[in-house]
Order: structure tokens, then C-alpha cells, then sequence
């Protein structure tokens, strides 16, 4: 186990290696849809390539070559991108992958958490070993985060970093009685391993996600931090919408927040979409889930009005990088969009 004052989990927009993927063939998870996806993934890797690395996981040398030929058609230069022939079982890469951390030497080296799908799926034995897989290619340091003699369960997608000591995270996910998933955790022993294991100071508790998200309430879904001071929390003002309550919550509680200096934070509010409904199934939808990548700022669309102010609103939070929408109408059916699907590599320093 690693000094606890030595391994940092660096902010999303730290300088960056690569941009890790695990490509859609699951038809499952977007049953009636699945025919568009692989093309959205292609052009979500046509906006992050030029300026990363672009690493994919991959199901075996006959999906690396069909992905190739999508990939190439999609005007791609294929230097830019690895493939790694490891299976998983879905796409979500944020939640079931490495969560990389920089040592103070400039080191990088990953966490490797336990992955239970969810605390909700049963095929999920893939995508837990991804992690496991990937140390004899990636050749870095990499432990398994314990807590009272057992390993840890946490999604990516659960936390987010501001780089600099502070944690955002949801009491819903990592307190919730229904989905639990280290039972007898309570507050200290999360706080106790996110020190341990990812250089955090203080962590902010929020309450519950949003309306659709299957994960139960991820904060990637709900609020990020944009610079180590600033945070954007979806907002609904709709008082008939099922995200009015908990996102109305959430902000009161971050208007009383502070970092580990004891200075307030600033908070910035990100409108919602209108209500996004499948199949009489509500889904996730929410400008909350963007990517920072190292040259863009990769944002989900949904054909809404509110489209325009959320890129708007970012692109003033992020004036040196391209703030790009990506149609995600049809990529939220899977219950997920672009910050669940992908997992920054930080650059080593040394």
C-alpha cells in the first residue's frame, strides 16, 4: 500500500496521456438502438484523437478490425489510437476501469477497485477484471484499495476530483441502504480511503442524483468540478419535474460548502433538458455528464433548447479548449453518455 501522502488523483483537465474507451457490442444494453452507437463512438474518438492518445478496449482481433474499418471511414488517423484485446461485458469505462493517480515524483500508477455492476447486474465478471488485465500491458504500479480488511467497491463515476484535495460524491451511491455497496461503510470509512488512495483532504456530500440514473446517483450525472474552486451543478426549475427536489437540494447544500481551507466555492448552474423518455423509461439525460478532454470539452446534446445554454455556459468555464456537442439522444438509451463511457490517463511528469 502506498504512503498515503504520495498517490493524488489529478483533476480531469490535468495534462493528459490518453483517453480510454471499451467499444459497444453489447445490443442489450440498447435494445432497437444499437445500430447508430458504434458511429457516435466513432465521432466522439474523432474529436478526442488529435490531441491524446485514444486506447479501446476491445472483445477480440476480429472486433479490432471491423472497429478499425468504422474508425477509418470516419477519417481517423489509426496512429493515434491502441487497441487492447481485453472483454468486457459493457461500455462504461469511468465505472469498472483503472483510476489513475500521480505520485508527488511525476509517477502515475492506478487504483483498482472492486466492480459489483452496479450492486444491480449479475454479468459483470469482464468488465471487474478489466483492471487486473490491463496491468500486464500498462506496466504501472496499481494496488487494490482496501478498508477494514476488505476490499473497497466504487464506480468512477461516483466521485469527481478537483486535484487539489476535495472529493464530490453522493450520500444516494455511497450511503444507500437499497443498493448497498460495502455494507457497514459509513461516512468516515469512505473519507478514510478516498485520503488513503487518492490524496483527498475533505469530501463534499451531496444527496441524491438524478431521475433515470440506474447507478443511484452518480455525481458525474449531477455536479463536476470545473477548476479546483468552481463547481456546475445540473439545475431543474420545473417544480413538476422528479430532478426539481434533489437538484434544488443539492445546490442549497453546495451554497454552504467550502474547500479544506474553509474558502467558498463557486458554484455555477447548468440547466436540464426537457424530460428524455424511451419506452415509457425516463432517462439520465443531463449536460452534467461531459468530458474533459485535452483539447475539448466533449458535451452531450438532446435536441433540446436548452442544447445552446448549457455548450454556452461551458464554453465560458473553459475558454482554452473547444466546447463540442455530441448528439447523445440516441446514446443515453443505454443509460449512460459521454463521462460514463470514458477514463482519463494522466501524463507522467518524470
Amino acid at each position: 500500500m502506498p504512503s498515503p501522502a504520495r498517490w493524488t488523483m489529478p483533476a480531469e483537465w490535468a495534462p493528459r496521456e490518453a483517453t480510454w474507451l471499451a467499444w459497444p457490442h453489447n445490443k442489450a444494453d440498447w435494445p432497437g438502438k444499437f445500430a447508430t452507437i458504434p458511429w457516435v463512438y466513432a465521432e466522439i474518438v474523432r474529436h478526442l484523437h488529435p490531441g491524446e492518445r485514444v486506447n479501446i478496449l476491445v472483445q477480440d482481433a476480429l472486433s479490432e478490425n471491423r472497429i478499425s474499418n468504422i474508425l477509418a471511414k470516419s477519417a481517423i488517423d489509426l496512429n493515434q489510437v491502441s487497441f487492447f484485446r481485453v472483454p468486457t461485458d459493457r461500455v462504461w469505462t469511468r465505472d469498472f476501469g483503472p483510476i489513475f493517480v500521480v505520485s508527488s515524483d511525476g509517477d502515475v500508477g492506478y487504483t483498482h477497485w472492486r466492480f459489483t455492476a452496479w450492486a444491480k447486474y449479475q454479468d459483470s465478471k469482464y468488465d471487474a477484471a478489466v483492471p487486473a488485465k490491463l496491468a500486464r500491458r500498462l506496466h504501472m504500479k496499481s494496488w487494490q484499495p482496501q478498508q477494514n480488511g476488505r476490499r473497497v467497491v466504487l464506480e468512477g463515476g461516483s466521485i469527481d476530483v478537483n486535484g487539489s484535495g476535495l472529493l464530490l460524491t453522493t450520500e444516494e451511491c455511497l450511503l444507500s441502504p437499497i443498493q448497498e455497496r460495502n455494507p457497514g461503510f459509513q461516512r468516515d470509512d469512505y473519507e478514510a480511503v478516498f485520503r488513503d488512495n487518492l490524496g483527498i483532504d475533505k469530501v463534499l456530500w451531496l444527496g441524491n442524483g438524478i431521475a433515470g440514473d440506474d447507478t443511484h446517483g452518480h455525481v458525474d450525472d449531477l455536479a463536476r468540478f470545473v477548476s479546483p474552486q468552481t463547481i456546475v451543478l445540473a439545475l431543474e426549475d420545473n417544480p413538476a419535474d422528479a430532478n426539481y427536489r434533489p437538484t434544488q437540494d443539492n445546490h442549497e447544500r453546495l451554497r454552504g460548502m467550502t474547500d479544506q481551507h474553509g474558502r467558498k466555492l463557486d458554484i455555477v448552474t447548468l440547466p436540464m433538458p426537457e424530460p428524455l423518455v424511451f419506452r415509457g423509461q425516463r432517462l439520465p439525460a443531463s449536460y452534467a455528464n461531459f468530458y474533459i478532454a485535452a483539447q475539448k470539452v466533449l458535451v452531450p446534446t438532446f435536441n433540446d433548447p436548452a442544447d445552446r445554454i448549457a455548450l454556452g455556459i461551458l464554453s465560458e468555464l473553459f475558454p482554452e479548449r473547444e466546447v463540442v456537442g455530441i448528439h447523445a439522444v440516441d446514446l443515453v438509451w443505454g443509460l449512460g453518455t459521454l463521462h460514463c463511457m470514458t477514463q482519463q490517463q494522466p501524463q507522467r511528469l518524470r
